[in-house]
């Protein structure tokens, strides 16, 4: 007997594809599902369908007609703007559900989202449990090592993002000398990293480079949304001039793993995959 059939409910980014390579090498059936506005970049002779969270109820329908019984939700979207023209009754009804949440953060919304998947009978699967190469192991990664002032920032990076992640804000944060130079707020992480560059020196401690760290929020729904470094993550620390990247061991996809390392090494960077704090 086969693997089940996957259904990816692909967003934007280079994670759909990474998903789906990793399924057609087992063999596996593959359904991509995007929503109207935020289709992926994914090309694929799979079966495709789009849908509008107006219609959620068709999509479950869908992928069901499909024999579809696990799903994977990868890549980035915004949220939309639900138009009430468009709902159908049944959606109508797990409205009353999601609607609310949408005013909430987004760990609190995307657990509604997969319990509306899980309620339609679909199991929802994390992408580092499909791909588990996606996260990283405690290590370093690159050639260079942090100093101690840059420990001491991780540390404080770490205990800064858990105070954020209780109030379901961001999941990344640039430290230097102990001091936030910037937090990721809803535009993301390359967004905060450009901003920082812009700071006016008289902002940045002098002597210092600084860290960002990235790590998921405290109890995060870590089957949806773990934070992300890639290639651009990497040229956003350079332009910045920081001494190095911190990520938490397991929490974060790392995207061109090989590229990502290649690029930190050439430009002298240290790529720490660091054990989460108890």
């Amino acid at each position: 007997m086969g693997l089940p059939r996957l259904g990816i409910i692909a967003g934007r980014g280079a994670l759909p594809g990474i998903l789906l390579d990793a399924a057609e090498s087992q063999g596996r059936e593959v359904v991509i599902a995007e929503m109207d506005g935020f289709e992926s970049n994914v090309e694929s002779q799979h079966p495709k369908l789009h849908f509008r969270v107006e219609r959620l109820s068709a999509l479950f329908d869908a992928l069901k007609a499909q024999h579809v019984s696990e799903i994977v939700l990868a890549g980035a979207v915004r949220r939309p703007v639900l138009s009430p023209r468009h709902f159908n009754l049944r959606t109508l009804l797990l409205a009353l559900k999601f609607v609310p949440a949408l005013r909430q953060g987004d760990d609190a919304l995307l657990r509604v989202v997969v319990g509306l998947f899980e309620a339609a009978g679909f199991k929802v699967r994390g992408a580092q449990e499909l791909v588990p190469e996606l996260v990283a192991t405690p290590a370093m990664l690159t050639q260079a090592y942090p100093s101690e002032a840059d420990r001491m920032d991780a540390a404080s990076g770490m205990a800064l993002l858990r105070m954020m992640g209780a109030a379901d804000l961001g999941q990344s944060a640039v430290v230097a000398k102990g001091r936030a130079l910037g937090v990721e707020t809803d535009p993301g992480t390359d967004v905060m990293l450009a901003q920082v560059a812009a700071l006016p020196s008289i902002h940045r401690p002098q002597g210092v480079k600084g860290v960002l760290v990235k790590a998921p929020k405290p109890g995060q729904e870590r089957r949806v949304d773990l934070p992300t470094i890639g290639p651009d993550t990497v040229r956003g620390a350079i332009a910045v001039g920081l001494a190095g990247i911190v990520i938490e061991a397991g929490g974060v996809i790392l995207l061109e793993r090989d590229r990502v390392i290649a690029e930190c090494d050439a430009a002298g960077l240290f790529l720490w995959a660091r054990e989460a704090d108890p």
